[in-house]
């Protein structure tokens, strides 16, 4: 990555090398020179000279030009020798370009989705699960050997409420068509067993909804079977009692939270002798840190759990530093569906929620995943369905598929009218144009969105890529003319450059789980 390679000509710990919006002030900036000059005492200009000076020695082949902007800032200007090698890196690396070796095959679970089987997935879960999965390719392309994850909470009162509700009793609380459908399979008359055959039920569907999203998890954890059956809500009651973590109170048994994150201690074991949904949670971290072993566990939850945050958070930090150091939650704002201007309140289907399935039959798996995958996680989303619909420029997942079905489209004619010309990278060294540069600055930074977003886990810097690459293309197809026929020499360059983008939009669409079409 360009910015390593800056940081290893500068030598100053934890310079920080930023991409310049501005292309005046170059592609690359450090404000390394303004640190130094607070921590010393000394003039930021002065302190910037030094740096200039000592990164023109050694820069290489990497740097053009170093430039100084007030009131300290070090600009650096990529050379187009550099630029011109690394699209001919593309081209050698293919489906491996943005690989990174960052993670050195560290386990990472990420767990996402893990709706309560109670009823279908709905948009909020649909969120998770595109975030979630995009977020483990990010990690899985860095590096991490990764398990995406599903836990199934098939244990307590939420399923026995689901039974009663399928019985229709007084006791029922969920409602909609699934459960009218439920009533005419389910023949059994006792609420728990009538709630667990339900919540299987349900589950098929849940993982025919993932299917359809293009999320494969690995694992689908079942907290009845893996955890309450096996004892391991004992166990770590055990356990936390031998750190003296729990106390009596109010005929139930309570957990030290506020020694730790937490400003109110949580009950783990409730006065009628069930445990809580808390210390099914402590179980399940038992069985990922300890049993397990994952070097890394990112939880991605819904909004709605910001409660539980703090509670999960003081159990991971009570098992030791290591732990809780490589721990994340992360919280995902909520979705809203707006049709003609106006947010759509409710399905008729199921009274409550707009699900999955029915979104998916409107616009695809293509436009849903990128749509969910554009906002922030602490940004509550706005789901246009009309622009969803469109197909021209005003939809983003169009606009970037048509380029790439456009680029397609280029090498494959080309292929068929002259059999001869081949792409090669022996003339990467005649783009010069300042939209072949252009376009080549965008490729390069596939590498640093991956390292970007396993680091602050911003998915939504994926589609925004995306966006600005097909940008840079669109630029450069208008500007230089691809197929020169008085210069054969340029013509295989500017194949050359066309296929690398072909390579990075292909990886980066891989990464978000969207096809690559290559006819539209």
């Amino acid at each position: 990555m360009v910015r390593d390679e800056i940081k290893k000509i500068l030598n100053i710990n934890d310079a920080e090398i930023e991409r310049s919006e501005n292309k005046n002030f170059g592609d690359y900036s450090t404000n390394a020179a303004l640190k130094l000059a607070k921590k010393e005492g000394k003039n930021p200009i002065e302190i910037a000279e030094e740096i200039k000076s000592q990164a023109e020695k050694e820069s290489g082949k990497l740097i053009e030009k170093i430039e100084i902007a007030p009131p300290g800032f070090v600009n650096f200007f990529i050379a187009k020798e550099y630029l011109q090698r690394e699209a001919g890196q593309i081209l050698k690396e293919g489906e491996d370009y943005g690989k990174l070796d960052i993670g050195q095959n560290k386990k990472v679970q990420v767990e996402f989705i893990s709706g309560n089987p109670t009823g279908p997935l709905t948009l909020g879960n649909g969120r998770g699960g595109i975030f979630g999965d995009i977020l483990s390719n990010i990690f899985k392309k860095g590096g991490y050997e990764v398990v995406k994850e599903y836990f199934i909470n098939d244990a307590g009162n939420q399923i026995d409420i689901l039974g009663h509700s399928v019985l229709k009793d007084d006791q029922a609380e969920y409602k909609g068509d699934y459960i009218d459908e439920l009533v005419k399979i389910i023949k059994e008359k006792d609420p728990r067993l009538v709630g667990q055959k339900s919540a299987e039920y349900i589950m098929t569907g849940i993982k025919d909804t993932a299917t359809a999203m293009s999320i494969n998890f690995d694992e689908w954890f079942s907290e009845e079977r893996e955890l309450r059956k096996k004892g391991k809500i004992d166990e770590v009651i055990g356990l936390l009692k031998e750190k003296d973590l729990v106390y009596e109170k109010d005929g139930a048994s309570w957990f030290k939270a506020t020694k730790f994150f937490d400003t109110r201690d949580r009950v783990l074991i409730k006065k009628d002798g069930e445990p809580t949904y808390f210390a099914a949670d402590c179980a399940y971290h038992i069985n990922k840190f300890i049993e397990r072993k994952f070097d890394k566990v990112i939880n991605v939850w819904g909004a709605d759990h910001h409660g539980d945050v703090a509670g999960v958070k003081s159990f991971v930090a009570s098992l030791g530093d290591d732990y809780i150091k490589n721990f994340e939650i992360i919280l995902l704002q909520f979705v809203s569906l707006i049709k003609e201007g106006a947010e759509v309140r409710m399905s008729k289907r199921t009274g409550n929620y707009i699900l999955v399935d029915d979104l998916l039959k409107e616009v695809g798996k293509d436009i849903f995943r990128f749509f969910m995958a554009m906002y922030s996680p602490n940004t509550h989303i706005d789901f246009d369905l009309d622009i969803a619909k469109e197909q021209s420029e005003k939809n983003p997942v169009y606009y970037v598929q048509y380029a790439y079905a456009r680029i397609s489209s280029i090498l494959a004619k080309l292929k068929i009218k002259n059999e001869k010309l081949k792409i090669t990278v022996e003339n990467l060294k005649l783009l010069n144009h300042e939209a072949e540069l252009s376009l080549i600055k965008q490729l390069i930074r596939l590498p640093e969105v991956i390292e970007d977003t396993m680091r602050d886990y911003q998915v939504q810097r994926l589609p925004q890529y995306a966006l600005e690459l097909v940008r840079a293309f669109h630029k450069f197809y208008e500007e230089c003319r691809v197929i020169d026929e008085k210069n054969q020499d340029l013509t295989q360059a500017r194949l050359a450059l066309v296929e690398a983008t072909r390579i990075v939009l292909k990886n980066t669409l891989d990464l978000m789980g969207i096809s690559a079409p290559e006819k539209m």
